[in-house]
């Protein structure tokens, strides 16, 4: 798969056309006019087509025989891909895909600490305490931007702790899922602590108790999920 650096020319041209799909200003089906866009985003044809090689890796653009570039249907993207689902939280994130999301975690995660109850490590047992750890620092120090990198932090250190490694690489996905929720949720000026429903796993997990650690991360998740649905009534 093209993959990128996020940085320098060719990574702001993949961004500025992802940007353009999942904005909307470019919907499903639509023609690309690779001429217009080069002139818009001031690139070389070269840097222009290395981009879209990265975006025709993950699903979102094709090019037809004598029609040209095309925006594949949404079926056809990579959904699973960190990018993407980086882009779907900055463009707009709809109630079905965070509904799709809470059902992931909700079926990776509980077993995970589960696992992790049974086979962390004193050096990953640490990770959890210092993400936990700096998360209610940034709570309190009003940080929210922190709170949601401590958060990232604690659900990686879980992934890993769980000591399986097919496990361990759905962090992509659940890791860039999990910021653009936790973004939308920590930034509301009246979200919940989140150390509290986070410490109750990590007792868990700390104590060996794995069908403890397992029901602490499914309240988690449940939280975690009515702070999401609240955000969505109160949108309407």
């Amino acid at each position: 798969m093209a993959v990128y650096s996020g940085r320098g020319l060719h990574g702001q041209t993949v961004e500025a056309i992802a940007a353009m799909i999942f904005s909307g200003e470019c919907r499903e089906g639509d023609s690309l006019d690779v001429v217009a866009l080069q002139e818009r985003l001031g690139v070389s044809s070269t840097a222009l087509r290395e981009a879209m090689k990265v975006l025709t890796a993950k699903g979102l653009i094709a090019a037809r025989p004598k029609l040209g570039t095309y925006v594949r249907p949404r079926s056809d993207w990579n959904l699973l891909d960190g990018d993407v689902i980086r882009w779907k939280f900055a463009g707009r994130p709809d109630h079905g895909f965070l509904r799709d999301l809470h059902e992931l975690r909700s079926i990776v995660e509980p077993p995970v600490a589960s696992l992790a109850a049974l086979r962390r490590t004193p050096e990953q047992l640490e990770e959890l305490q210092a993400a936990l750890a700096r998360m209610a620092e940034a709570g309190e120090a009003g940080e929210p931007a922190a709170v949601v990198e401590a958060d990232l932090r604690f659900h990686r250190a879980l992934l890993a702790a769980g000591g399986n490694e097919l496990l361990v690489r759905m962090e992509v996905v659940m890791g860039a899922g999990l910021a653009g929720r936790d973004r939308l949720v920590h930034g509301s000026h009246d979200s919940d602590d989140p150390v509290p429903s986070h410490r109750a796993v990590l007792d868990a997990i700390r104590t060996g108790d794995a069908a403890a650690a397992e029901a602490a991360m499914r309240e988690l998740l449940a939280k975690a999920w009515s702070d999401v649905e609240r955000l969505h009534l109160e949108a309407e």
